[in-house]
């Protein structure tokens, strides 16, 4: 994998290698990086794996490279702007403290003190601080309320530093998030000259790249909220009385936009979580009055700011979210785009309130990412141990819109033969049925008995998660910890410490999650994890493909869900040691025909439908 990697620098060509876990991806694209000397940026999937590249590989290979301690290698690690403190927004809150409650008031003293001595500004050296603050979101650096190098706290700024360390350095680690929030900004040069934080490299290392085409669709989209312009009201008004400047005609106009807003987005059409905004027309036709009286709120705001006799910086960058907003309504609402699918979403938002989203969402990401970043870059590799379906990259290269790429398989030196067995039971009914959930838990319980415990029982849905738990506490000896009663990390760290402790969990434990030994010895996969068919992205992409003469199922859907059950199998085997159970209790893998890609796309296996062959397994030392 090195040797590809050093020669895809070389020749200034985009490469796609799939490396099973456990074969050293990392170290095999950073020695040749470090090589060439070239400026680089990693962007990566997960948090941790930024953490691992920074903390420990590239500090091994730097004693490796320069073991007399001459050479240093010039590395630095950025995350997304809202990880950082604002300095701006912390001294003009100590002017004015506009404080919540006691716990608000206690934060905000513990982040004052720590502004004093952070050298970076990272909110996660900030343990006393709950994941979900209030308060932080207050504070932290997004690009929406930065007015750039006309800030007072410029030259001190947290993002300030970390723009000019990626400047002077020669690997850059970055994660999806970042990579494409910056690269969709730099895009939208016109709204946001200065937001770009990342320099610019020739070529890009995209670990876990797998996650491309949901992480790149989310941020070439567009996205308007209640809670946005409620935000933009409460800058404004900050603002403006720290300034004495809030007059009674900007008193007024913040009034009528709160109204007007409140009442376009009560009026949007109801449901639950996501789903299609297909009839904007229909809708606009009956409230057109109401969406135009929150475009002229808007307008309004923007003359009363315009308007005032001496003007702070930041009422420049306000005038600019309130032009952003207008423009982003009147696409959302009135854009005909075929490649674009228009939805709305509903989050529970604090104290009863409720958050409501208008989205746009790009229906192939494959020409924007083939425009904006493969045809600019000499070199992208993108890699991760499952992008490959059925053996080949063909997927992959179609959704991403990667033409001319190398490409190269290498398996995991992992005995998976003897080290996993795969269980699949025959007689369980379809999942699609009712009477499925009461059988797979009884038959989840019996696995259990076997392998005492020890294991993630991964499911597709909330629902079913919560349902299975519930028959199966009181009747398992086992301690069970379930996801969402504590933050994901705590969760996993309990789970490391519990002797033959059981985690039922969903989506967001089935990858980057990393458990060696004894302690996860079976993973147990309710069913094969097709998409939610009524997603509305799910469902405009499988439309646009059966509309273009394809075959959805087949070149979307099924090759999406065996990358995701490759993710899902991949928690088990982590180390040369490790040895366990994957279960899987949908037995459409072994009736339907496309269940052979899900089989012939994961590894050696050896593979049961018996479940004497499980016990025999676990009773052989």
């Amino acid at each position: 994998m090195a040797q590809a990697v050093e020669q895809a620098l070389e020749e200034k060509r985009h490469l796609i290698v799939e490396a099973g876990t456990g074969t050293g991806k990392t170290l095999a694209y950073l020695v040749p990086i470090i090589r060439s000397g070239r400026r680089v940026i990693i962007s990566t999937g997960t948090r941790n794996l930024q953490e691992q590249l920074f903390y420990k590989d590239v500090p091994a290979l730097e004693r490796a490279f320069f073991p007399d301690g001459e050479g240093k290698l010039s590395v630095c690690y950025m995350k997304g702007r809202n990880n950082y403190l604002c300095r701006k927004k912390l001294y003009d809150l100590t002017g004015q403290p506009v404080l919540s409650g006691l716990e608000e008031i206690e934060h905000y003293r513990a982040i004052a003190a720590w502004e004093k001595t952070t050298l970076s500004g990272d909110r996660a050296e900030l343990a006393s601080i709950p994941e979900v603050s209030a308060l932080w979101s207050k504070l932290d650096a997004r690009a929406d309320s930065c007015i750039g190098q006309k800030c007072s706290s410029w030259e001190n700024c947290f993002i300030t530093e970390m723009h000019r360390r990626a400047m002077e350095s020669d690997i850059i680690i970055v994660n999806h998030h970042l990579f494409f929030a910056d690269l969709a900004i730099k895009q939208q040069a016109e709204y946001a000259p200065d937001a770009g934080i990342l320099p610019e490299v020739g070529a890009v290392i995209f670990d876990e790249a797998h996650e491309l085409e949901d992480v790149a669709g989310s941020y070439f989209g567009v996205s308007v909220s209640n809670s946005r312009v409620e935000e933009l009201c409460r800058d404004v008004e900050a603002s403006l009385q720290r300034n004495r400047m809030l007059s009674a005609a900007l008193s007024g106009a913040l009034k009528s936009l709160r109204d007007r807003s409140a009442f376009f987005f009560a009026l949007l059409p109801q449901g639950e979580g996501r789903f299609a905004f297909e009839n904007r027309r229909d809708f606009l036709e009956e409230n057109g009055e109401e969406f135009l009286a929150l475009r002229q709120s808007l307008q309004r705001l923007e003359a009363e700011l315009a308007g005032l006799p001496s003007k702070p910086d930041e009422v420049f960058n306000f005038v600019r979210r309130s032009q952003e907003l207008q423009f982003q309504l009147g696409f959302l609402m009135e854009s005909e785009d075929p490649n674009t699918v228009f939805w709305i979403e509903r989050r529970r938002g604090g104290r009863e309130r409720q958050n409501v989203f208008l989205q746009a969402t790009p229906i192939d990401v494959a020409p924007i990412l083939k425009t904006c970043l493969f045809d600019k870059l000499e070199c992208a590799v993108l890699t991760s141990a499952t992008m490959a379906v059925g053996g080949a990259f063909d997927y992959l290269r179609r959704r991403l819109g990667l033409d001319h790429a190398r490409e190269l398989i290498l398996p995991s030196h992992f005995d998976y033969e003897n080290q996993a067995l795969f269980y699949v039971p025959p007689d369980l009914p379809d999942p699609r049925t009712p009477q499925f959930t009461a059988q797979a838990a009884d038959r989840i319980r019996r696995l259990l008995e076997i392998t005492r415990g020890r294991a993630f029982v991964l499911f597709t849905s909330y629902a079913q998660m919560n349902e299975v738990y519930q028959r199966l506490l009181g009747e398992l000896e086992f301690p069970m910890l379930l996801q969402g009663d504590a933050p994901r990390n705590a969760l996993l760290e309990e789970f490391r410490l519990t002797p033959h402790a059981v985690l039922f969990a969903t989506s967001s434990f089935w990858q980057g999650v990393d458990v060696q030994g004894e302690q996860l010895s079976c993973v147990i996969i309710d069913r094969l994890p097709f998409a939610v068919p009524s997603d509305p992205v799910v469902a405009a992409r499988v439309r646009a493909i059966d509309a273009a003469g394809g075959n959805a199922f087949f070149q979307y859907q099924v090759p999406a869900a065996v990358i995701t059950l490759k993710q899902g199998f991949g928690r088990l085997i982590r180390s040369l040691h490790d040895r366990g159970l994957l279960a899987l209790l949908d037995n459409r893998i072994l009736k339907k025909q496309y269940g052979r890609v899900f089989i012939e796309s994961l590894p050696d296996y050896r593979r049961t439908t018996d479940l004497r062959q499980v016990e025999e397994f676990f009773e052989v030392k």
